[in-house]
């Protein structure tokens, strides 16, 4: 009985109650081995009518930040004195969120008919000053970016890693504070995996337009990012896949 109070103890303090919205029936769980890891496998569940969530995609490999995880902003509530994610820390935000739009360079690109697509231009900025009244947005200048905020913030930087990104509502709502980190999304690895991000998922472009084609906005579709023991321990509270 001690063993028993003192596990449900240990969990209150890392994890406050909570658990996935019933309306969400597909998630893709990115698996690292330690909140210090910059590896992960990442893998795409689906949710059938029964209540029942299936493996569909996966596992991949992929990529996280250099200096591992640390709790975001999304969903799930923050663990007391939890280390969190800030701009500029190397770490990627651990927790629940949900996945927004898609950008690329191309005209158009294979998806589901519902999610958002926009052809990046030189025009499209993702302003990451905590400063700006934009931060953690997109904006669209009306003009050639000219000021050094400007061409700083530029979405298309004419590689191949940010050629094709799917946003990750880190910090995102209700709104975004000041300094907690920005700009994440899932997008191509660089040098075949052999290098960490600096804070974004991601992975081989084969496998991210995989994820892309099959993600459905309709099915209120989320990332869940966690070290494995976090996970395990997590997934009968949070009615994790």
């Amino acid at each position: 009985m001690a063993r028993l109070f003192c596990a449900y103890l240990l969990l209150s303090l890392v994890a406050p109650a909570f658990e996935l919205p019933r309306d969400s029936s597909q998630v893709v769980v990115g698996i690292t081995k330690s909140w210090q890891s910059s590896h992960l496998t990442i893998s795409l569940y689906e949710k059938n009518g029964m209540g029942i969530w299936h493996k569909v995609e996966g596992p991949w490999g992929g990529r996280c930040a250099k200096k591992g995880l640390a709790w975001g902003r999304g969903l799930h509530p923050l663990p007391a004195k939890a280390s969190r994610k800030a701009e500029g820390d190397w770490r990627t935000p651990a927790g629940v969120f949900r996945i927004g739009g898609t950008w690329g360079y191309h005209k158009s690109i294979k998806k589901h008919p519902k999610l958002p697509y926009r052809q990046i231009t030189t025009r499209d900025l993702w302003v990451e000053n905590p400063s700006s009244p934009h931060y953690n947005n997109h904006l669209v200048l009306k003009h050639e970016p000219r000021e050094k905020w400007e061409i700083r913030a530029q979405m298309r930087q004419e590689d191949c890693p940010h050629s094709l990104k799917l946003f990750i509502a880190h910090n995102a709502l209700p709104k975004p504070i000041p300094g907690a980190g920005s700009a994440i999304f899932f997008h191509i690895w660089r040098g075949d995996g052999a290098k960490p991000t600096s804070g974004c998922t991601t992975m081989p472009e084969a496998y991210l337009r995989t994820l892309i084609a099959r993600i459905d906005p309709g099915r209120n579709p989320l990332y869940v990012l966690l070290p494995k023991p976090d996970y395990d321990r997590l997934r009968g509270p949070w009615r994790l896949p």
